[in-house]
Order: structure tokens, then sequence, then C-alpha cells
């Protein structure tokens, strides 16, 4: 299924995006739905939807299955409405992978003259939620900050079931569904506080993330995908998520070592190489660009530049 988050009267409201492109308002087709997977649904919302497990997600494949079979006209809508972050305010920040890619390191180490190569263990940072851009949403740029902000597009997971010390061979039990991340950087800014990812990962407008999420049992291998992303109309990134160093079996094992994951976190899986900062010469985004990611099996993410 894919889900995603409209905004409606106001509101965030979770809906199931049909075949046909129609979005099926979660709350209002689950009217009759009974038991606490009806509940969970009537509450319509994501989170609540991914807290529900595995019994909610299953009474909301039935109901799609049945509008796409004709059934809940009254919770079709035709063009929905616009398109909020799939989950609009996680209650943590948004977990990251950094040097996931190993032409991505390349780049990297040619770009700033060094050599550094694979880390033992996955490099990990966060994004607050503050950071969160809805798809056609701004991503934005502050002259006045950085003269150097730079794009990424990442696969991203989402976890539906809580868990601490995760191993493995258990870890895609936890994963609820996948997304695409556009994880926007200020290069100069990331430079001048030692390295450190968190600051120039950090600013507002600087996480685009949808346009939904697809559910597990859609994506059969995560590790078969290809991934791109163009600036106007121009391929800059063109990968697969087969090249990650750190599989995401392994990403998940390693981040729950003694830090519990839990329902509607976000993990953002590292990016293709591509990037503007490692062009000759460095090519960053400017006021009026479009970015377009895109990840098979999932979608499109388009997002304009505005300088503010």
């Amino acid at each position: 299924m894919r889900l995603a988050t409209i905004s409606l009267n106001g509101r965030a409201c979770c809906v199931a995006v049909l075949g046909s492109g129609e979005m099926l308002d979660v709350a209002k087709a689950a009217r009759a739905v009974a038991g606490p997977a009806g509940d969970t649904l009537r509450a319509g919302s994501m989170q609540a939807l991914i807290e529900g497990g595995p019994e909610a997600l299953a009474a909301l494949s039935t109901l799609v299955a049945e509008a796409e079979d004709g059934a809940h006209a009254e919770a079709k809508r035709p063009s929905g409405g616009p398109l909020m972050a799939p989950i609009p305010a996680p209650r943590k920040n948004i977990f990251c992978v950094g040097r996931n890619y190993a032409e991505h390191i390349a780049e990297g180490n040619r770009a700033q003259n060094q050599n550094i190569g694979v880390t033992e263990h996955p490099v990990f940072f966060t994004k607050p939620p503050t950071a969160l851009v809805a798809p056609d949403g701004d991503v934005l740029v502050f002259p006045t900050v950085s003269t150097a902000i730079d794009y990424e597009v990442e696969l991203a997971l989402v976890i539906g079931k809580a868990g601490r010390n995760i191993p493995k061979a258990k870890a895609y039990d936890h994963v609820f569904g996948y997304t695409i991340l556009n994880d926007i950087t200020a290069r100069d800014i990331q430079r001048r506080h030692g390295g450190q990812y968190f600051k120039g990962k950090g600013l507002d407008g600087s996480c685009p993330i949808g346009p939904w999420i697809v559910t597990a049992d859609e994506i059969a291998n995560p590790h078969a995908l290809s991934i791109g992303l163009t600036v106007n109309g121009e391929q800059r990134q063109d990968g697969n998520t087969g090249d990650m160093i750190f599989d995401i079996p392994t990403l998940i094992a390693s981040l729950s070592e003694g830090l519990t994951l839990e329902p509607g976190d976000i993990l953002a899986t590292g990016t293709p190489s591509g990037v503007g900062y490692a062009m000759e010469p460095p090519r960053f985004l400017k006021d009026g660009d479009e970015v377009v990611c895109e990840i098979s099996g999932i979608g499109t993410l388009r997002n304009p530049v505005r300088a503010v």
C-alpha cells in the first residue's frame, strides 16, 4: 500500500493512495471496522496507524481492496489535498547515516583532498523535525547563513515495531515501510563546525520527505532499487541501493544497540555519488531551482528551492 498524509481543512489526514490515483480517507473508510483495529484507523493519523501494528495494517489492507473494487465511495477523494510529510510531526529527530556508498566516499575524498576510508561501523547523525519539508514544499536557502546548500537523495525506512538490541536476522520485522528523503546539507556550515554533521544538516527546510510511505510488503528487496536525483532536469545522482556499504539489517542492528527504536522513527540510509560539492567546479542549490528525487518502487519527491 501507498500511505500518505494530506492537509484537509487544516488538519492532517491519513489516506491510502489507490491505483486510480484517488485517495481513500482512512478514518472515514473505517467507520464500521470493529475492535481495536477500527479505533486505530478512525484516529486518522499515520502515527496511530503505525503504532496499530499488523492488525491495523491488515484491516486497512482489506478496506483498500474493497475500495479498489468500488466500495467506500463516500471515503474517496478524487484529488485529495496538499500532501504533507508522511509523518508530519515525528516524535524524535530523524536518524540518518553518513558515508554509506563507496563512490560517494571517493568523490568526497577527491573534493577535499583527503583519504578517509570506510569506517568499521555506520556513521549516524540526526535531523530535527523542524527541518521537515512536504512534497512540493520549499527547500530553504539562507544566503546570509550558507552559500553551499547541497542535496542528497536517500532511501528512508520507517520503524513499525519497537525494539532494542535488534539482531540482524530480525531487523526487517521492525520495518513498517519505505519513503524518499532528501538530506539537504549546508556544506560550509558542516565544515565550520568541525565536520560534525548536525548543524550543517539541521537547518529549517533541509529535510524533504515523501511523497508517501510504501509498506514493506510492497518492496521485495530494498537493496535492488534505482535511486536518483535531478536539478532542473539535469541528472546529478544515479545509483542503486544495492551499493550500500552497510545494509539495512546492519544499520538497524547497529543503531538499536542500547537505543530503543520506536514506531514512527525514521532512518535515512545514505546517498550515492553525484552531490554538488564534489563536482568541478562545485554546484550548489540556488533560489528557483527544482530538485527531483526518485526511487523505483516508491515514486518521486519534487521540491522547489527558495531563498529567504
